[in-house]
This record gives structure tokens, C-alpha cells and sequence, in this order.
């Protein structure tokens, strides 16, 4: 039974890089791929929600506020 696929939408620039990569280099980035997805959706997810959550208080404390996030976005 052969791997799943998914579909990552890309920018054009980033598309196009891609398509010019030589297939070793390609089996390089997908195995970098894989490992960062299994990491992003292990156990560790929890921890990092806790991170990014504290993070955002801390800012919110800083002074932060959307319309200031918006406008450096």
C-alpha cells in the first residue's frame, strides 16, 4: 500500500523553488517535512500551545493589543 499524500498550498515563489530541486534534494525536504509534522502533532503539541499561550499574555501585559499585532502582520 503505497504512502498518503496531503496537499500543501504554496506560494508561487516557494512553489517554483521546488520544482527546480533535484529529486535527492526533495527526498531531503520531505524527510524534514515528516519529522516536523510528527513533531507539530505529538505530544509536544500540548506543551507548545502552552508556550505560545503564555506568550500571548505576555504581550497582551506588555501593551499588545490586536489592532498594534495587525498593523506588524
Amino acid at each position: 500500500m503505497p504512502n498518503p499524500a496531503i496537499t500543501i498550498p504554496l506560494d508561487p515563489q516557494t512553489a517554483k523553488a521546488y520544482d527546480a530541486l533535484s529529486p535527492d534534494q526533495k527526498s531531503k525536504i520531505h524527510a524534514l517535512l515528516v519529522l516536523r509534522l510528527r513533531g507539530l502533532t505529538s505530544e509536544q503539541t500540548p506543551q507548545l500551545e502552552r508556550i505560545l499561550n503564555e506568550v500571548g499574555q505576555r504581550a497582551k501585559a506588555r501593551g499588545l493589543t490586536q489592532q498594534i499585532l495587525e498593523s506588524l502582520l
